[in-house]
Protein backbone atom coordinates (compact mmCIF):
# COMPACT_ATOMS: atom_id res chain seq x y z
CA UNK A 1 0.00 0.00 0.00
CA UNK A 2 2.49 2.77 0.79
CA UNK A 3 6.03 2.42 -1.52
CA UNK A 4 8.28 3.82 1.85
CA UNK A 5 7.91 4.52 5.74
CA UNK A 6 8.34 7.96 4.13
CA UNK A 7 5.03 7.91 2.47
CA UNK A 8 3.13 5.96 5.42
CA UNK A 9 4.47 8.85 7.82
CA UNK A 10 3.49 12.21 5.21
CA UNK A 11 0.23 10.12 5.18
CA UNK A 12 -0.36 9.76 8.96
CA UNK A 13 0.90 13.24 9.77
CA UNK A 14 -1.63 14.30 7.35
CA UNK A 15 -4.63 12.37 8.55
CA UNK A 16 -3.77 13.23 12.40
CA UNK A 17 -3.85 16.90 10.73
CA UNK A 18 -6.94 17.01 9.34
CA UNK A 19 -8.24 14.85 12.18
CA UNK A 20 -7.17 17.73 14.56
CA UNK A 21 -8.64 20.54 12.71
CA UNK A 22 -11.83 18.08 12.51
CA UNK A 23 -12.14 17.70 16.13
CA UNK A 24 -11.40 21.24 16.55
CA UNK A 25 -14.13 22.41 14.57
CA UNK A 26 -16.81 20.26 15.97
CA UNK A 27 -15.30 21.68 19.95
CA UNK A 28 -15.58 25.33 18.75
CA UNK A 29 -18.96 24.57 17.83
CA UNK A 30 -19.91 22.72 20.86
CA UNK A 31 -18.70 25.69 23.21
CA UNK A 32 -20.23 27.97 21.07
CA UNK A 33 -23.52 26.66 20.98
CA UNK A 34 -23.26 26.09 24.45
CA UNK A 35 -22.59 29.91 24.63
CA UNK A 36 -24.86 30.84 22.33
CA UNK A 37 -27.65 28.40 23.26
CA UNK A 38 -30.25 30.76 25.40
CA UNK A 39 -33.09 28.02 25.54
CA UNK A 40 -30.83 26.62 28.98
CA UNK A 41 -30.85 29.89 30.38
CA UNK A 42 -34.93 30.66 29.42
CA UNK A 43 -35.60 27.36 30.76
CA UNK A 44 -33.61 27.95 34.12
CA UNK A 45 -35.17 31.59 34.92
CA UNK A 46 -38.83 30.34 34.19
CA UNK A 47 -38.31 27.67 36.86
CA UNK A 48 -37.03 30.05 39.34
CA UNK A 49 -40.02 32.29 38.78
CA UNK A 50 -41.75 28.85 39.57
CA UNK A 51 -40.03 28.32 42.27
CA UNK A 52 -40.40 31.65 44.04
CA UNK A 53 -44.26 31.56 43.25
CA UNK A 54 -44.73 28.25 44.81
CA UNK A 55 -42.85 29.67 47.76
CA UNK A 56 -44.70 32.46 48.45
CA UNK A 57 -48.16 30.42 48.09
CA UNK A 58 -46.54 27.00 49.86
CA UNK A 59 -46.10 24.73 47.10
CA UNK A 60 -43.69 22.74 48.75
CA UNK A 61 -43.76 20.32 45.65
CA UNK A 62 -43.57 22.53 42.74
CA UNK A 63 -40.20 24.15 44.61
CA UNK A 64 -38.62 20.66 45.07
CA UNK A 65 -39.11 19.86 40.85
CA UNK A 66 -38.10 23.37 40.17
CA UNK A 67 -34.92 22.97 42.06
CA UNK A 68 -34.30 19.20 40.77
CA UNK A 69 -34.64 21.09 37.11
CA UNK A 70 -32.37 23.79 37.79
CA UNK A 71 -29.86 21.10 39.08
CA UNK A 72 -30.70 19.20 36.11
CA UNK A 73 -29.86 22.34 33.53
CA UNK A 74 -26.37 23.30 35.79
CA UNK A 75 -25.59 19.70 35.17
CA UNK A 76 -26.17 19.79 31.48
CA UNK A 77 -24.41 22.99 31.00
CA UNK A 78 -21.26 21.80 32.83
CA UNK A 79 -21.21 18.30 30.69
CA UNK A 80 -21.35 20.38 27.60
CA UNK A 81 -18.61 22.74 28.19
CA UNK A 82 -16.36 19.33 29.20
CA UNK A 83 -16.93 17.70 26.45
CA UNK A 84 -16.10 20.55 24.33
CA UNK A 85 -12.81 21.36 26.44
CA UNK A 86 -11.82 17.89 26.01
CA UNK A 87 -12.50 18.27 22.19
CA UNK A 88 -10.04 21.27 22.22
CA UNK A 89 -7.60 19.72 24.17
CA UNK A 90 -8.07 15.93 22.06
CA UNK A 91 -7.29 18.25 18.55
CA UNK A 92 -4.47 20.34 20.08
CA UNK A 93 -3.00 16.78 20.69
CA UNK A 94 -3.90 15.79 17.26
CA UNK A 95 -2.09 18.75 15.70
CA UNK A 96 0.64 18.61 18.02
CA UNK A 97 1.48 15.03 16.38
CA UNK A 98 0.78 15.71 12.91
CA UNK A 99 3.42 18.45 13.81
CA UNK A 100 6.36 16.24 15.29
CA UNK A 101 5.96 13.82 12.80
CA UNK A 102 6.13 16.53 9.95
CA UNK A 103 9.47 17.86 11.58
CA UNK A 104 10.90 14.47 11.77
CA UNK A 105 10.76 13.90 8.31
CA UNK A 106 12.36 17.21 7.60
CA UNK A 107 9.01 18.82 5.68
CA UNK A 108 9.11 21.36 7.91
CA UNK A 109 11.45 23.47 9.85
CA UNK A 110 11.86 23.02 13.49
Amino acid sequence: MFASAFDFQVTMATVLFILGLVVMAISIFILTRQAVGRGVQTIAEQTTKLAEKGITENVAGLVGNASALINSLNDLAKSNTGIGIFLVFLAIAFLTTAYFISANLGIMPS
